[in-house]
């Protein structure tokens, strides 16, 4: 975290080298910038873990606290649920909602798995192959006929 955040201080390197204390309080802010990411996502009392020691549910928290590091108005999330154990899901899940629900975060999601989109999306589109078949709200799509065929098949296909 302290890595990214390292990438937002005004101070430079020779500041850096002297000891400056213009530059320690700025490092001391970054320093509560990033311990405030892992509190938002859960990862408080992991700060001191090395990432890559972390279980993969714990890993995908962390990447998305490190994208909102940058603040960003749209956070773009590709496949965040991909590997991950029905009870990591869930977690994930509630945080997904919850930074979605504390305004001002606009998420687009890329997820094949469907209780996730389907719990988390306001509007789905459904591509295949390329080519969007739907849009709408989940049960909308859920319903329409070119994304059953697609992704179900149709009953002469099982004749």
């Amino acid at each position: 975290m302290l890595i990214g955040e390292h990438t937002r201080l005004a101070r430079g390197v020779l500041s850096g080298l002297l000891g400056l204390p213009a530059v320690r309080r700025e490092e001391d802010a970054a320093r509560r910038r990033a311990h405030g990411l892992l509190e938002r996502v859960g990862l408080a009392a992991e700060a001191a873990v090395d990432a890559g020691s972390l279980p993969l549910g714990r890993q995908k928290r962390l990447e998305i606290a490190r994208a909102l590091a940058l603040e960003p108005a749209l956070l773009l999330l590709d496949e965040p649920a991909g590997g991950l154990n029905p009870t990591e899901t869930r977690g994930l899940m509630e945080l997904i909602r919850r930074l979605r629900d504390e305004g001002g975060l606009t998420i687009v999601l890329v997820e094949h798995n469907m209780d996730v989109v389907m719990g988390l999306s306001d509007r789905v589109a459904v591509l295949h192959h390329g080519r969007k078949l739907a849009e709408g709200t989940g049960g909308e799509v859920a319903q329409d006929p070119a994304v059953i065929e697609a992704y179900l098949g149709s009953a002469a296909d099982d004749a």
